[in-house]
């Protein structure tokens, strides 16, 4: 585990980083901020030319239709930083690359092995483009690359360790501090941070009232909310988040108490980084999903392990929870949380949210028909 975070935090740094998978050696460099100079880099401490690994939804927008879950893309030496990013998260790579360019990538996709696997778990979990700079150790610069490994200079990381990374480690969610904070809605309110064992993320959940936290067959009123900085924080129209966030706390506070979890999960899990790159998308006329999957992520990137050690903690196994997302009410099912009612929690739709909303209830199941009943 201390090797995979320490390998996030290198990544992250724009630094290469080793994946070890039995006999196998593969250089990793996260794709973000990569230019020409680093690619060539990486190609010589490995003594091979890179590949670029592209995840399944990225693929799909480069016109491979069924691919697994990653492949491999072979990249021709001293391919230009920019085609590069066209490649791994350009809007349009048919424009960028040229159609017979485009064909040209398409025909040279090999299958990716768990080492690509791995690499693109680990650009998740450190928010960056799921996207990976690859480049396979030659025989002769082993020795090399081992020395680099002895001295500091390079991290090397398990294949199989890395590929875990987005599970978490349910049941090792540290309970940090906690304090009294009086809000607008609900004056008795006690904060109880956690922080999961990488130390990259912190939740926390929102004790509202005083709810019957001890007493397991009463249902705990609950909404699992994923951060939003744009809506929470400024008041965003471009989504209903920061309406949802105090919607519910509102309505916690009128059921006699609650819990409220706020969950580092920005932007479905994708980061505020990717979020904005995504609201630039969104801008031309993409879809949330559809900007989503431009830079290679999924419709949800989120997991809810997190929210069930959480509860574990809290000793609440029965929740009425507020929410419109079926995912949500699947995932506290699935780690032992008995959804006993679903309540619904909306926000206001109005011009700048309509397209948003829109792809939510049609593309990603939200039960959002009362929203736009009450806007016709």
């Amino acid at each position: 585990m201390h090797q995979v975070e320490r390998a996030i935090f290198d990544l992250r740094r724009g630094l290469p980083v080793l994946i070890v998978a039995g006999e196998s050696r593969v250089l990793v460099q996260a794709i973000e901020g990569a230019a020409q100079a680093a690619a060539s880099r990486l190609g010589e401490l490995a003594g091979t030319t890179p590949a670029l690994v592209l995840s399944r939804h990225r693929l799909e927008i480069l016109g491979a239709r069924g691919a697994d879950e990653a492949a491999r893309l072979p990249l021709p030496a001293g391919l230009a930083s920019r085609r590069l990013e066209a490649l791994a998260f350009g809007a349009t790579p048919a424009a960028s690359l040229g159609q017979a360019g485009l064909d040209e990538c398409r025909a040279a996709l090999e299958a990716a092995e768990a080492v690509d696997l791995a690499a693109l778990a680990l650009m998740r979990r450190a928010l960056l483009i799921p996207s990976a700079l690859v480049a396979r150790v030659a025989e002769g610069q082993e020795s090399v690359v081992a020395a680099a490994v002895a001295d500091g200079t390079l991290l090397a990381v398990k294949a199989e360790q890395a590929a875990r990374c987005l599970d978490g480690a349910r049941g090792m969610l540290r309970r940090v501090s906690e304090a009294h904070i009086p809000l607008a809605d609900a004056f008795e309110c006690r904060f109880i941070l956690f922080r999961e064992p990488d130390g990259l993320r912190e939740h926390v959940a929102v004790v509202i009232g005083d709810p019957t936290l001890d007493a397991p067959a009463v249902p705990v009123p609950l909404r699992l909310h994923s951060a939003c900085l744009t809506g929470d924080l400024f008041g965003s129209l471009r989504c209903d988040c920061g309406e949802q966030l105090r919607n519910a706390v509102a309505e916690i506070e009128a059921l006699g108490g609650g819990v409220l979890l706020y969950l580092a999960q920005e932007g479905r899990g994708i980061g505020l980084a990717n979020k904005l790159r995504a609201y630039t998308l969104q801008d031309g006329g993409l879809d949330t999903l559809d900007a989503d999957q431009i830079l290679g992520f999924g419709e949800d990137e989120r997991r809810y392990g997190v929210a069930v050690d959480m509860l574990d903690a809290l000793g609440i196994r029965r929740v009425q929870l507020m929410t419109n997302n079926p995912l949500k009410m699947a995932a506290l099912a699935e780690g032992g949380i008995e959804v006993v009612e679903r309540q619904p929690l909306y926000g206001t739709l109005n011009d700048h949210n309509h397209r948003y909303l829109t792809a939510k209830a049609e593309r990603a199941g939200h039960l959002l028909d009362e929203v736009f009943r009450a806007r016709r």
